[in-house]
């Protein structure tokens, strides 16, 4: 049994199955890879993926039971290289992090410029992408560090720990009728116009929903998009009023928008980050995540992975 076989195994399912792409993953060919899986199956006893002719279809109901084990073999092989380089290399090596778009563009600048000043040899690497793609690159090892308001707690394999707590916002364009409200705004006042806002799945987008649902509201979303920036632009083209996180604007900065609190309401965000259980964190990874949440210190995180892992 050798560790390129492990790695044959798990990258097959990564790749669903598909050898040509688990050969182009692994720098091989693949009957290579169909080889190393041969072999392990051969040492092990048991078929680990179900066949039609030469190709791989599903895994077997032993090959179920062997993948966690063949998962927990690579992250250890993994955790003791990680181990090594934390004390023959303290400062150098490389931190991968993945988040949501609100996340890298309005709540990490400042945390990643402090940590290059920190540690100028550790090459960072920022990832963007859904809350549930955040969530896969941390189980497939990919990302070391994740950061999203959504989707992270779901998943069991996942270390989650909270940073901060946020509502949201309405933008309107300047002159708009709801400037001149005296009042807190109420859901009721903005069903009555076009609402731009977030994506389902993303930044809360499920608080605005509950809001208006709680209130037998239907608002009129006319757009939807991933990210602020976008939502601003169309709210300045007037195409309607945007919803959006409080992070994300800035009186200065945003000049050309009237901005309007809306903390009463719809219910707090909670912004987690995102560890995959049982992986070995270098030094300085531990140190992004106290520069990003200064409550949460070497000892709090190591605590939260170690748990069930």
């Amino acid at each position: 049994m050798n560790f390129q076989q492990l790695r044959s195994v798990r990258e097959a399912v990564r790749c669903n199955f598909n050898l040509t792409e688990v050969a182009a993953m692994l720098f091989t060919s693949q009957p290579g890879v169909s080889r190393q899986i041969r072999e392990l199956e051969d040492e092990l006893g048991v078929e680990i993926f179900v066949r039609a002719g030469k190709r791989l279809t599903g895994l077997t109901p032993p090959g179920a039971a062997v993948l966690p084990i063949v998962e927990r073999l690579l992250l250890d092989c993994e955790n003791l290289k990680r181990a090594g380089q934390d004390f023959s290399a303290e400062m150098e090596g490389q931190l991968t992090v993945a988040a949501t778009h609100s996340q890298a563009r309005y709540a990490l600048p400042q945390v990643v410029k402090e940590f290059r000043e920190k540690f100028p040899k550790v090459t960072l690497h920022l990832h963007q992408g859904s809350p549930k793609q955040v969530a896969a690159m941390l189980l497939s090892g990919e990302a070391d560090i994740g950061v999203a308001t959504e989707a992270l707690s779901d998943y069991a394999q996942l270390a989650t720990l909270p940073c901060y707590r946020w509502t949201h916002s309405v933008i309107v364009p300047p002159g708009h009728p709801l400037l001149q409200e005296t009042a807190p705004i109420t859901l009721q006042q903005l069903t009555r116009y076009p609402i731009i806002t977030y994506e389902l799945g993303y930044t809360g987008r499920s608080h605005i929903d509950d809001a208006f649902h709680a209130q037998g509201l239907h608002p009129d979303i006319v757009l939807s998009a991933m990210d602020a920036d976008v939502i601003k632009t169309y709210v300045e083209l007037g195409m309607g009023i945007g919803i959006v996180a409080s992070i994300a604007v800035d009186e200065e900065r945003d000049r050309s928008l009237g901005i309007l609190d809306a903390g009463h309401l719809f219910a707090f965000n909670v912004t987690r980050l995102g560890l995959r259980r049982g992986a070995w964190l270098r030094g300085y990874a531990y140190s992004f995540v106290e520069l990003f949440a200064p409550t949460l210190t070497r000892e709090v995180v190591s605590a939260a992975c170690a748990e069930h892992a």
